[in-house]
């Protein structure tokens, strides 16, 4: 995984007289041009000769927040904060801004290029390697949740017990099932061989399905984990396991959290940019 990027800017100025505020355009009568255009927008920006349409939002906060999301720039400010300050820093802003909006466009684009088509023959991928999906027949012996991994064969085969009229729906559904089924039993295994290094003791692992997170862990010993990792090689699900379990012993992202983590991942950093470039293929 996904996930939202934040910047904050905090002004020290004295609090100004609020100033009456124009009424923003409507989405539909923003500008035309290239450039980035958030789906609730009310105000705009030229960043770099750059058009940013973006969610302009007053709300009870000391800073300027800027939040590069999927769908775009939103922009919050204390009610004080005159609107030609909100603009100062967004040019002052402009070049990171521009930066992460183009990361996240260009993360959104490969992830629709590796959307699954849900048929016979569809491959998803499973601890970093691809499998192919098969429909059989059913039968009464099929395996539990009518799914099988045929790993001996030359190219590894998810048989997935389904007659070929089976819709797109039931497909996903069934890979969906085994393949969290195997989160479930790969995460615990890989959460009992860190929590001994780490001298941590973990209660209760849930599977998620966020959209932007990869995984939390709470004080009590409770560690959610979500299920898509199972995509990904061991390696990199070692790394989400143990930066979780580091939280049991450091509840933040100090240095101190960071070398809990490298003594048991030393080469974090570089699995942890991975996890970020990689994303897994969307299912709907």
């Amino acid at each position: 995984m996904h996930p939202l990027l934040r910047f904050t800017l905090d002004l020290f100025a004295p609090e100004p007289a609020p100033e009456p505020e124009k009424a923003a355009p409507a989405t539909a009568e923003l500008k035309a041009g290239p450039g980035f255009c958030h789906p609730r927008a009310n105000r705009e920006a030229r960043l770099c000769d750059t058009l940013v349409a973006y969610e302009f939002k007053r709300r009870q906060r000391r800073s300027i927040g800027f939040l590069v999301g999927p769908e775009g720039l939103v922009v919050s400010a204390p009610r004080w904060v005159p609107l030609r300050e909100v603009d100062a820093a967004l040019q002052e802003k402009s070049h990171w801004i521009l930066k992460k909006l183009g990361q996240t466009r260009e993360r959104h684009e490969r992830l629709d290029a590796q959307r699954i088509e849900w048929c016979d023959g569809a491959v998803v991928f499973f601890m970093g390697a691809p499998l192919t999906v098969r429909l059989a027949p059913p039968h009464p012996l099929a395996a539990a949740g009518g799914v099988e991994l045929k790993a001996d064969a030359a190219v590894p085969v998810l048989l997935v017990s389904l007659p070929p009229a089976a819709t797109p729906d039931q497909i996903r559904d069934a890979v969906c099932g085994w393949l969290m089924r195997q989160a479930k039993r790969v995460f615990t295994e890989r959460l009992d061989h860190f929590a001994p290094q780490l001298q941590v003791q973990w209660r209760k692992l849930s599977l998620s399905n966020a959209a932007t997170r990869w995984g939390s862990a709470h004080i009590d010993g409770s560690i959610r984990l979500n299920w898509r990792l199972i995509h990904f090689r061991q390696a990199v699900i070692d790394y989400v396991v143990a930066h979780e379990l580091s939280h049991l012993r450091v509840m933040d992202h100090s240095p101190r959290f960071w070398a809990t983590v490298r003594s048991v991942v030393p080469d974090y950093a570089t699995l942890r940019s991975q996890l970020k470039d990689q994303a897994p293929a969307r299912w709907a």
